[in-house]
């Protein structure tokens, strides 16, 4: 039993004196990317600055140490994805907060990806063979296993990255598709009222409807272009209902 106490021990301290800082550094930047898809899907500004807020601060404590790790290209994405989360607090609207947190986290996403490509470079050169001597059996195994585990974690950033991706894509047209059946809708609308006043010799300005244009109701969420356009669809038949009451008292 002592004999696998101190081989556990052991191992626990080979891990701990194999982290870099770029292990910590993208542990805080896993933690930016989360927090700020979570702002991404709240439904209200509060959840939404909050989360970003969350975000921010994780960047903030990997600055820290991704200065150690030479990663330049992660330290771009980081700064560029703390430029726009700095903006979300003084935003007025939940539409506005969400436009910047969604570019964070594209941005995040990214930096993520390349944490890993770090920490693994990091990782390999940290366990490489020093001159005091070779490596003990027992090193090499723990070396090997490192380097797999490093190779799984790029691995399983990757996939996560392409799912996201996939799964944005697919809310994208999702959006697009409940866009054109309201705008259908409305049109339709428009053009039935039109005609019924125009039987009833109504003498009126044609009732129309402004439709905010397609890409800019793409960075709402699904519950915000529904009441959008339920909306939209209420004003324009109160319009036509004053129209057809103006026409009758005529």
């Amino acid at each position: 039993m002592k004999t696998l106490f101190f081989f556990s021990l052991f191992i626990f301290c080979l891990t701990i004196h194999a982290q870099t800082p770029c292990d910590v550094a993208n542990a805080y930047v896993v933690s930016a990317y989360s927090h700020v898809k979570d702002a991404y899907e709240s439904n209200n500004i509060s959840h939404l600055k909050y989360y970003a807020d969350r975000s921010l601060k994780s960047f903030k404590l990997s600055r820290k140490t991704m200065g150690d790790c030479s990663c330049d290209k992660a330290m771009t994405l980081a700064t560029k994805s703390m430029d726009l989360l700095v903006k979300v607090d003084d935003v007025e609207t939940y539409e506005d907060g969400r436009f910047f947190v969604k570019r964070a986290r594209d941005l995040s996403k990214d930096c993520v990806i390349e944490m890993d490509r770090c920490s693994v470079t990091s990782s390999s050169t940290l366990t490489e063979p020093t001159d005091t001597g070779d490596l003990t059996d027992l090193q090499k195994e723990q070396q090997m296993l490192k380097q797999q585990q490093d190779a799984l974690k790029l691995k399983e950033a990757e996939i996560k990255a392409k799912l996201a991706e996939q799964q944005e894509k697919a809310l994208t047209l999702k959006k697009k598709e409940l866009i054109h059946s309201y705008e259908s809708a409305v049109t339709s609308n428009v053009k039935t009222y039109n005609e019924t006043l125009h039987l009833c010799n109504c003498k009126h300005d044609a009732l129309t409807a402004d439709i905010i244009a397609e890409d800019q109701l793409e960075t709402q969420s699904l519950e915000a272009i529904k009441d959008y356009f339920n909306r939209t669809i209420k004003t324009l038949a109160s319009n036509y209902v004053t129209q057809l009451d103006m026409c009758s008292a005529n």
